[in-house]
């Protein structure tokens, strides 16, 4: 690598990442129990090189009738408050990871579940992990609406990367996939290893983000994961899926993609399960 080449890495690394998906609020989920702990994962997520990052709380599921929009509101604002407080070098932005139900389009209208960002225009969406749902006619209602689904860990889904003809039709309706940063290290398994990289690399996956929950057990390592799609994909592919896409989710506006010669292919509907 000559110099020129090794300084414009260095100021891409430089660049501070947005996550989209981070459960960081502290007492609402499965992240962190306490106020401290959340400044610990806050902390751990500057460190990472994230500048912005939204909360996204569960809702739904078995987090029904918990987490309303309102608190959550409340909780992000005391939390920056409190980063400011710490001198912490984070925002945080209100979100939700929003288990997939038949009841998301009447809770839309009546601001009962949070859009990415509070924009109104990205919706997280968790399918349960034991089964797999059909969600295209929910896409298609969403999309009337001028709302973008975005698909989080599909990797780590079991049924879903054994049938990825699924995915294909469901790329059709506006939908976007989020792999985890910690997948494509090796953290949830060979299979969800292989799975989020070929998503990348078909240029079916969008975005990556961390779905850190804590400090140790579910960390954030998105530097470590941008590294290895700029040495792998290229540094395009890093700053799309690590920092462009996600500041576009977080504005509002629409996400990017990059053009592979198999991508969306009817006829690859078997890469998930190749070795």
């Amino acid at each position: 690598m000559t110099g020129t080449e090794n300084v414009r890495a260095e100021s891409l690394r430089d660049q501070p990442f947005v996550d989209i998906h981070c459960h960081c609020l502290a007492g609402v989920d499965d992240g962190p129990d306490t106020e401290a702990q959340s400044l610990a994962l806050c902390q751990a997520l500057a460190e990472d090189g994230i500048g912005r990052v939204i909360a996204t709380p569960h809702q739904l599921g078995r987090f029904s009738g918990c987490n309303e929009p309102a608190e959550i509101r409340q909780a992000v604002s005391s939390l920056n408050q409190e980063l400011r407080r710490h001198r912490i070098v984070l925002h945080v932005v209100v979100g939700g990871d929003v288990r997939v139900d038949e009841r998301l389009c009447a809770m839309l209208d009546t601001d009962s579940i949070l859009t990415l960002a509070d924009g109104g225009r990205y919706l997280l969406l968790e399918l349960p992990h034991e089964i797999l749902i059909d969600i295209e006619p929910l896409l298609v209602e969403l999309s009337c609406r001028g709302i973008e689904a975005i698909l989080s860990h599909p990797e780590r889904h079991l049924v879903l990367t054994k049938q990825p003809a699924v995915v294909l039709r469901w790329l059709e309706h506006s939908v976007h996939l989020q792999v985890t940063a910690g997948s494509l290290l090796g953290e949830f398994g060979p299979l969800a290893e292989r799975t989020a990289w070929q998503l990348l690399s078909y240029g079916w996956a969008s975005l990556v983000a961390t779905d850190a929950h804590d400090r140790h057990r579910r960390w954030p390592c998105m530097r470590i994961a941008f590294e290895r799609i700029r040495l792998r994909l290229g540094e395009r592919m890093a700053r799309l899926v690590c920092i462009e896409n996600p500041t576009r989710v977080l504005e509002g506006r629409s996400l990017e993609s990059l053009e592979y010669p198999l991508a969306g292919k009817p006829g690859n509907e078997r890469v998930f399960s190749d070795s």
